[in-house]
């Protein structure tokens, strides 16, 4: 049986449809593309963060089924957690899977290739997961969920509340991307940090025992909520470990007011003292800079010019990240900022997005700057892009080379 695989949103979803499709092929399935139509079925893997993330996945659903009107289309996700009804209405659809039955899309699947359509719901709650087919990186999903409830956000109602499987169930997951000669690992998850909850144990645990992995030279942490990254923690990683200086950190706003009205679990200057910590730690003559990715909302309901202004002043003269993931506030039903009246006109979320994407710009050659004439070790990729081949640095900067496929996969020092 032909199958043809379609991941929306984050890197969680990539790490999940990838073990979809490792399980599939050991039961002797094909993967084709989507564009080839030739599959006898479609996997859709859903993602809701915005409204116009739903829009894309209807289209996408609809765009499958007039390619291939008789191939089944199976769909998980997010989405499909929250808007299950809708989904089924769609034409084509066979099968959804919300946050808690995932380990059901595979027995579904091989059923449906021997003409049966018995839904197993799958009997773990937690989908366990890591991507392949990279040489270089994989991404390694340890924890799913969140318990914050934040204002804005669906997260907690798509995915479930926070879990993870034991440590000791992930320790042989690393060491399985490690045998397929992969050298990086990025941890993923919905709220990385709150590992643990679950089962008892802390995200410190975790990376204590990864860092033990042998085959496995570089973590990188996706992302993690700054009142979950520990001094300790902090001080453990700047001790020499496989852990990177590189960090995911959400932010979503730089005035006080509005993250108390995210009901967000910090202010500004928490922020900002957590940011200095880690510098502080971690950096030194020689060695590369911290590169900090930064998720910020614009426009939430209540942001006015003045509040925008502390968040683009915080970013640009406090903070200063290497990167900033720049979201217009997106509408989302049931949850309390949506029922809000003062919501900002979208040509003002336009405009704030456009001014933090030009500071964004300037901080990133800022950073790359600061980091001029520093060794550094670069992992470079498998992908010829014109006879150039490019790899990144333990802080995330991007270099490109001349296509040498010996140095695929290979970890080499470079001057910056």
């Amino acid at each position: 049986m032909k199958i043809s695989y379609v991941t929306l949103g984050c890197k969680l979803n990539y790490a999940e449809t990838s073990t979809y499709e490792r399980a599939l092929n050991a039961e002797g399935f094909e993967a084709v593309s989507w564009t080839s139509c030739k599959a006898d079925a479609f996997l859709v893997n859903t993602c809701t963060v915005t409204e116009h993330s739903d829009k894309k996945c209807r289209n996408v659903i609809r765009k499958l089924h007039r390619l291939c009107p008789d191939a089944p289309i199976v769909v998980t996700g997010c989405y499909a957690q929250l808007k299950k009804d809708e989904i089924m209405g769609l034409e084509g659809v066979a099968a959804v899977f919300g946050a808690k039955e995932k380990s059901g899309v595979v027995p579904y699947i091989i059923n449906l290739s021997k003409g049966k359509k018995d839904v197993c719901r799958g009997d773990r709650d937690f989908f366990a997961a890591y991507s392949s087919g990279e040489r270089t990186r994989s991404f390694l999903k340890v924890q799913d969920g969140c318990n914050n409830f934040c204002t804005y956000c669906t997260v907690p109602y798509a995915r479930g509340e926070s879990r993870n499987i034991p440590i000791a169930e992930i320790i042989p997951q690393a060491a399985a991307i490690a045998a397929e000669g992969i050298r990086e690992i990025v941890l993923t998850g919905v709220n990385t940090g709150d590992f643990g909850r679950s089962t008892g144990e802390t995200f410190f645990d975790l990376i204590k025992k990864l860092n033990e992995v042998e085959g496995i030279e570089r973590y990188r942490i996706s992302s993690i909520e700054p009142n979950l990254i520990t001094e300790e923690m902090i001080d453990w990683i700047a001790s020499g470990t496989k852990f990177l200086p590189h960090f995911h950190i959400p932010l979503q706003s730089g005035c006080d007011a509005v993250l108390k009205e995210m009901e967000r679990k910090y202010d500004t200057e928490f922020f900002a003292r957590k940011v200095e910590y880690i510098r502080n730690a971690m950096e030194a003559p020689g060695k590369p800079k911290v590169f900090f990715g930064i998720d910020v909302i614009v426009g939430f309901p209540g942001e006015t010019d003045e509040m925008f202004e502390e968040t683009y002043r915080f970013l640009a003269e406090r903070v200063k990240p290497a990167f900033i993931h720049i979201f217009p506030y997106s509408r989302r039903a049931g949850t309390p900022a949506a029922s809000r009246k003062d919501q900002v006109q979208d040509s003002i979320k336009t405009e704030r997005v456009e001014r933090l994407e030009a500071l964004c710009d300037k901080l990133h050659a800022e950073f790359v700057e600061a980091n001029r004439g520093i060794s550094a070790k670069v992992l470079f990729e498998s992908t010829d892009k014109k006879g150039h081949m490019l790899g990144y640095t333990e802080n995330y900067i991007q270099v490109s080379r001349p296509y040498d496929k010996d140095l695929v996969g290979k970890i080499v020092e470079i001057e910056l």
